[in-house]
């Protein structure tokens, strides 16, 4: 009793650390739960609990009585007769014209568990549908979010086209005084203009990038309204086993798993009452001809009686259906190890990027300042006609590649955290 509490406490623990790591802005989770209710994909699945559900009381009802009413006719000839001394005609045992009519009704008695445990395969079946349903909430969210991240990092690679568009604009300024004064070259003009093509293509890249985006929010939400402007998702530092352990108890790709392995042995302990015999209880009331001494008139009648089946022989049949079934079941568990096995992997892979991707952005802001520095330095002395215009358009370069760097480790970082999140299992819409 005492380890049974010390390991709901160890589950709740992990569930409550889950909880206090991720933090995410209520824009976000607001498009998350509007693609629940818009997703198609989302509402397919939600069908298939209607459906188990109802598989769940179509199975309960097997234990219901059968009543059917039969009405027929049968036409026999020649039929049995006799002769008696002095008769004129011959006796008929039985009528050439037959009618019959019931109502006969069948029932088991004892099935010695077969309905049972077909209604415990049945609400398995169920609690796959209920989380698979979930198993595509957590893809549609990972995915929601995936989209709004890339449009705040592609949101941010246009602000950052913009300024340096922005300061090649400025340059370029100069570069048509100096030509008018005769301090600079027609080939300058051309240079620094083929730099802002350049730089407007890749906006335009960015933008067409931005516009697909867009699209599959509306895809997956019914929106393209967003107020995403920073990579704002919050994933606080968290050790690999802790991971592994939420995944475990959180993650709907373990739960489908462990219910491939229930549902695998739903199936072997229903193949095992196939031996089992059944105890049914029969009987029916109705109306029919052909009974002694009148036997053309149509008289009541009724029956009852209690039928035991026992299978005997089937050949090897079920016996080998059981040895594939506990086969299945092997070969789920298996999967189960694999897929632990994988999450481990991928949980390292998640924790190294975030790691790696922290350090990388401390590291280019001191390449971004130096940048920066170096382009003043070059349009100062561009200006007073001691720098040339390919100084200042590689300075300009260089701080774009400096800043752009930054974006894409953060960019990075946010999508580490939320593959974190995702292996970790955590709903944290």
């Amino acid at each position: 009793m005492k380890k049974i509490f010390l390991f709901i406490l160890a589950i709740a623990g992990i569930s409550a650390h889950s909880n206090a790591q991720v933090q995410v802005n209520s824009d976000l989770k607001k498009l998350i739960n509007q693609s629940f209710g818009y997703f198609p994909k989302l509402k397919e699945a939600e069908n298939t609990v209607i459906t188990a559900e109802d598989k769940i009381v179509l199975t309960e009802l097997a234990k219901n009585p059968n009543v059917e009413a039969q009405a027929g006719y049968l036409y026999m000839a020649p039929v049995s007769k006799a002769s008696f001394p002095g008769a004129t005609e011959s006796f008929k045992f039985i009528p050439n014209h037959n009618y019959n009519t019931s109502v006969n009704a069948n029932y088991t008695l004892v099935d010695f568990g077969r309905q049972k445990a077909n209604v415990e395969r049945s609400k398995i079946d169920l609690q796959f549908a209920k989380d698979n349903i979930e198993l595509i909430k957590s893809q549609l969210a990972n995915q929601v979010s995936i989209i709004y991240y890339n449009m705040v990092y592609l949101q941010k690679a246009i602000s950052i086209q913009d300024s340096v568009l922005n300061f090649l604009d400025e340059n370029k300024k100069v570069v048509q005084a100096k030509l008018k004064d005769g301090e600079a070259l027609k080939i300058d003009l051309l240079n620094i203009q083929a730099t802002i093509d350049n730089e407007e293509n890749r906006k335009s890249d960015l933008k067409n990038s931005l516009q697909k985006q867009l699209n599959l929010l509306n895809y997956t939400t019914g929106t393209i309204i967003t107020a995403g402007n920073s990579f704002d998702f919050t994933l606080s530092a968290i050790s690999n086993q802790i991971a592994l352990d939420s995944s475990v108890h959180n993650n709907l790709d373990f739960k489908i798993a462990k219910d491939k392995i229930n549902q695998a042995a739903g199936d072997v302990a229903i193949t095992k009452l196939r031996d089992k015999p059944t105890i049914n209880m029969n009987g029916g009331l109705g109306f029919k001809n052909g009974y002694l001494p009148d036997i053309y008139n149509f008289q009541f009648n009724g029956l009852a009686g209690i039928s035991l089946n026992i299978p005997l022989y089937t050949g090897g049949r079920n016996k080998q259906q059981i040895k594939l079934q506990e086969h299945l079941i092997q070969q789920q568990q298996l999967a189960l190890e694999s897929l632990n096995a994988n999450y481990k992997k991928d949980i390292a892979q998640a924790t190294t990027d975030i790691q790696t991707n922290i350090e990388r952005i401390g590291n280019t802001q001191a390449q971004i300042d130096q940048a920066k520095y170096a382009q003043n330095l070059a349009a100062i002395r561009f200006k007073n006609g001691v720098g040339t215009n390919l100084e200042l358009t590689n300075a300009s370069t260089n701080v774009q590649r400096a800043e752009l760097s930054k974006l894409q480790y953060q960019y990075q970082l946010c999508l580490a955290k939320l593959e974190l999140a995702k292996l970790m299992g955590y709903q944290y819409w």
